[in-house]
């Protein structure tokens, strides 16, 4: 698997096997898993988003304008305990020797499965439709979101950031066509597949079944950046 996953990276990037490894793959993975929570958020939490920073700021000015829907505490408690969550992750992460970055994101996507694994035993034990469950599960979705991208920022494989893809179009338009067009649609599908089943299985199985699937997701991911 490892030889296929380096073949991967090399059709992603320039001397990519021997600058990324398996990086790409367990990025890849954890792109997924932004869109397969999100939609949990958005469609069962009231309208905010657990990974995607930039639209809670975004609602919290709505929200503040009086916008019917939304709240003003939500995309808060989202921004600081995805805050909360990067913070711990770097000092934490401090006693990891550097050059080791796949070590690094297998324990922060291993963390963030943790934190999936609570939210699910949140929502399987918990009235869904009480504030307080959705606080909890903004909560612990959020920090861990925050904790996985306090390691993919630093690891900084281009293109790949599992949860912001204004810059990805950007450069997908911007740019002439070769590798980063290919890692850029890559990226872009990726979220939108995430997003579309994590959508569905809220809507009609529950949100313990979309978190179920961010798990596996996520599980998987930690599995690919060992190798």
């Amino acid at each position: 698997m490892r030889a296929a996953l380096l073949r991967l990276t090399d059709l992603l990037y320039d001397d990519g096997a021997a600058k990324y490894g398996t990086l790409p793959a367990a990025l890849i993975a954890a792109t997924l898993v932004t869109g397969t929570v999100d939609a949990v958020s958005y469609l069962a939490l009231g309208h905010i988003f657990v990974a995607n920073m930039t639209g809670n700021v975004v609602f919290l000015g709505f929200a503040v304008a009086g916008a019917k829907g939304l709240t003003v505490w939500a995309p808060c408690l989202a921004v600081a305990c995805f805050a909360a969550g990067a913070w711990t992750e770097t000092r934490l992460g401090r006693g990891t020797p550097g050059g080791d970055e796949n070590r690094r994101l297998a324990r922060a996507v291993t963390a963030h499965a943790a934190f999936v694994t609570l939210a699910l035993l949140v929502a399987a034990f918990e009235d869904d439709a009480k504030t307080a469950t959705h606080a909890q599960l903004t909560a612990i979705l959020a920090f861990g979101f925050g904790v996985q991208n306090a390691v993919v920022r630093r690891i900084a494989v281009p293109d790949l950031t599992t949860t912001v893809l204004t810059m990805t179009v950007t450069g997908l338009t911007a740019d002439p066509l070769g590798k980063p067009t290919v890692r850029r649609l890559l990226s872009l599908a990726c979220m939108f597949l995430g997003a579309l089943a994590g959508g569905l299985l809220v809507l009609h199985r529950g949100v313990g079944a979309a978190l179920g699937l961010a798990l596996v997701l996520l599980v998987g991911a930690a599995r690919l950046a060992r190798l």
